[in-house]
């Protein structure tokens, strides 16, 4: 039994330092944009197998 999955619900958390956060450095904050690029290519992979069936 195949499993179907009807929406995908991406949420992200973000602060600076003005609303009381602490700035990030230069490194978190490239360790992060990977993160982001890898989650949304496998988004599109995701959508993309479904838009084949």
């Amino acid at each position: 039994m195949p499993v179907i999955i009807d929406e995908v619900i991406i949420s992200v958390e973000v602060s600076n330092q003005e609303s009381g956060g602490a700035a990030a450095a230069p490194s978190a904050i490239d360790d992060k944009q990977v993160i982001i690029a890898e989650c949304v290519e496998r988004v599109l992979d995701i959508l993309q197998q479904k838009a084949e069936r």
